[in-house]
């Protein structure tokens, strides 16, 4: 089994002490590597516990109102100084009463809206550690596989740095995100494929020499980039007074969300830093039913997911081939949860429930996710007397098409009194 090296290129002050496969536990130096050299599983970063255990309630709540109040928790950034970053995090927390009561919900639920994050989406979290990462690895260019949110963060973080980007897409992406990362000024390649071809497009990039310099964030920095969703579990736990809630609902393209998210839970009981849930709490996953392949596999029983060919208006979600799909289904099973799926009708009926109960514009994959615990309440899979949190991931205006023509003007009158009365505005 390979150890890690005793220093840390990512500071001393790193809590990080290296990369460990998730697979079969083989450990190996913190470098940009994202597969096990002994069996190819996929590897995450593994800390000092006792470093994580000097972190404290007070430390963090005297720190910036950004993720970076937990470095102490993080691979990178520990020094202001070194972050690639727009300082995302400490988003909204907000209470949903009306939509609780609309779903069938007794006990309080809560929206965590990450469309409030510099690109308005919840990768502005893991864009900034990976790409602080990557500054401390010393590479030169910052890239990306991207279904829309992921392309806009690194070409904005990468502006902001003044650091050469180039980031892929699937061809048919929504116009909105191609316009909200090209502003930016980097490279912008369209692949004519899905998210899966383009994925796998980048990971042969990343091998030739013409790309040696270039950090893919999602490719070989993933453990790094996928080390700040955990902020999502730290701020929501903060927020309600340093408690986990019962039940969370996270909407699921790769799985890794979610499972982040669970393992932030774990790490601030483990620490102390947080209290569980009377019984624990319970991980919810959604998807829609023109990518749903991690749900499907949990409905069949199945410990192996069967990669499929996305459809559907959710392209934010559509990883046909999820590569921590299996990690979720392990969360989710662990927990007693349950995962499920929307048409896409009913994710339109989500974005527009979520806008008229709580006032959040949500992409489409906070439709899912609405629309989703709504159908976990009303299979009895969710619980309604426990406190639940459900994430938006993103901001509506990106993905406006999902629900242009079906909302618009109640009223088309003149400008005159007396039209306005002829339509009933007035008496």
């Amino acid at each position: 089994m390979t150890t890690a090296v005793a220093s840390s290129p990512l500071g001393l002050a790193s809590p990080a002490r290296g990369l460990e496969c998730r697979g079969c536990g083989a450990r190996f130096p913190l470098a940009a590597q994202h597969a096990c050299f002994e069996c190819f599983g996929p590897l995450e970063v593994w800390y000092d516990a006792e470093a994580f255990a000097k972190v404290t309630r007070a430390q963090i709540e005297a720190g910036p109102k950004s993720i970076w109040r937990y470095a102490g928790l993080l691979p990178a950034g520990q020094d202001p100084a070194q972050r690639v970053t727009l300082d995302p995090g400490f988003t909204p927390l907000i209470k949903a009463d009306a939509l609780a009561a609309e779903i069938g919900l007794r006990a309080p639920l809560w929206v965590k809206d990450d469309s409030a994050n510099p690109t308005h989406s919840f990768k502005d979290r893991v864009v900034s550690v990976a790409l602080t990462a990557a500054k401390a690895l010393g590479f030169r260019r910052y890239a990306c596989a991207s279904t829309g949110n992921l392309a806009n963060s690194v070409a904005a973080h990468a502006a902001r740095a003044g650091v050469p980007s180039i980031v892929f897409i699937p061809y048919d992406l929504e116009q909105g995100k191609v316009i909200t990362t090209a502003v930016y000024g980097g490279d912008l390649v369209a692949i004519e494929g899905s998210y899966d071809d383009v994925n796998r497009l980048c990971s042969e990039l990343v091998e030739t020499d013409d790309f040696e310099d270039t950090a893919f964030v999602n490719v070989n920095l993933r453990p790094f980039y996928a080390e700040g969703s955990k902020t999502l579990g730290y701020e929501v736990a903060e927020q309600l007074g340093w408690r986990i809630p019962a039940q969370v609902v996270i909407p699921m393209a790769s799985g890794e969300l979610l499972t982040k998210v669970d393992k932030a839970f774990e790490e601030l009981v483990a620490s102390g830093l947080a209290v569980a849930p009377e019984g624990g709490w319970r991980v919810f996953g959604a998807q829609s039913q023109g990518c749903n392949p991690i749900a499907t596999a949990l409905h069949g029983g199945a410990t192996e997911i069967v990669p499929v060919k996305p459809t559907g208006i959710a392209k934010s979600l559509n990883i046909g081939d999820p590569a921590a799909g299996i990690y979720a289904l392990e969360s989710v099973r662990r927990t007693n949860g349950w995962m499920d799926y929307v048409n896409d009708e009913e994710i339109r009926d989500g974005i527009r429930l979520l806008a008229r109960t709580t006032g959040v514009f949500a992409e489409t994959a906070g439709g899912v996710t609405t629309a989703v615990t709504a159908k976990l309440v009303a299979s009895g899979k969710l619980d309604p007397q426990l406190e639940t949190v459900i994430y938006n991931t993103g901001e509506g205006l990106k993905t406006i098409d999902a629900v242009a023509g079906r909302v618009g003007p109640t009223y088309h009158v003149k400008a005159s009194l007396k039209a306005a009365r002829e339509v009933g505005l007035v008496s």
